[in-house]
Formats: structure tokens, sequence, C-alpha cells
């Protein structure tokens, strides 16, 4: 299990100190105007595509609350997080770079807007690597799966 905690730590610090130095950079002026992708400075006070903002003087609580709530089921469900180690790293890391910025920014720290053949939200680093490490879960449960039938 010692090895195990060593690469969530690393796979949080990681993808915390990354994109928390891109939202440094974003803070401080980077700004682009592509065809596909410009990076441009937004505040979301709510959840994923602004939703409940209105909860925003909670939301951080709330934010909070589910990141202990996870971290304490993990730590339960030794095997779980065992074969996903790096993937929930990832995860924990990218939603508590995003909690760090609802408590000193008040909102959530995006810079990525994507507007060829559509508009889409803006988003973040941590938003990009939460989704992949929801991915790699699904990938591995997968793999686990096929493997424990055969």
């Amino acid at each position: 299990m010692r090895k195990a905690i060593i690469k969530f730590i690393i796979a949080f610090c990681l993808i915390f100190i990354l994109d928390q130095f891109i939202k440094y950079l974003s803070l401080n002026g980077l700004r682009y105007d592509g065809e596909y992708l410009s990076l441009i400075l937004v505040f979301n006070d709510g959840v994923a595509f602004s939703m409940l903002s209105f909860l925003k003087q909670y939301l951080k609580y709330l934010h909070l609350a589910l990141i202990i709530v996870l971290l304490v089921y993990l730590f339960i469900q030794k095997q779980l997080l065992k074969e996903n180690v790096i993937a929930f790293g990832i995860i924990i890391g990218a939603g508590s770079s995003n909690l760090l910025d609802r408590f000193v920014h008040g909102g959530v720290v995006d810079m990525f807007y994507w507007h060829k053949w559509f508009d889409f939200a803006v988003f973040n680093f941590a938003d990009v690597a939460i989704n992949f490490g929801v991915v790699l879960i699904f990938i591995n449960e997968i793999i686990l799966k096929r493997k424990e039938k055969q």
C-alpha cells in the first residue's frame, strides 16, 4: 500500500502544480485568440457549465466535502484505490486545484475556450485531467473485468 500512496501523491502533486501554474499564467495576462481555441480568463462560480452558480457562497464547502468523502471512501476501499491509484491521484489533484480557486478567487479559474464549429464552455486543465482520470478508471475496470472472466 505504501507504493500506491506514493504514486497517488506524485500524481496529485503533478496535476495540482501544473494546473495552478497554467492558471497563474492566465491570471497574469496570458491570452491567445486562435481559430479553434482561445485563451481567455473566466471565473466560474458554479460547477460544470456554470450549473449551481446560485450556490456560489456554499459551493466551495460542498466541493470540499465531496473531496473528503471520496478520500475517506478510497481509503476504506483500499483495493479500488490500489487498482486505480494514479487515476484517483489525478482526479483528486485536479479537484483540489479547482477547490483552491474557489477559496482564493471566489470561483474556478477557467481559460480554454473552444469555439470552432460550436461554442463550448470555457474550461481549464484540471477539468481535462478529471475527465482523463475517469477514462483511465473506465479502461482499467474494463480490462480488469475481462481478465477476471478469462
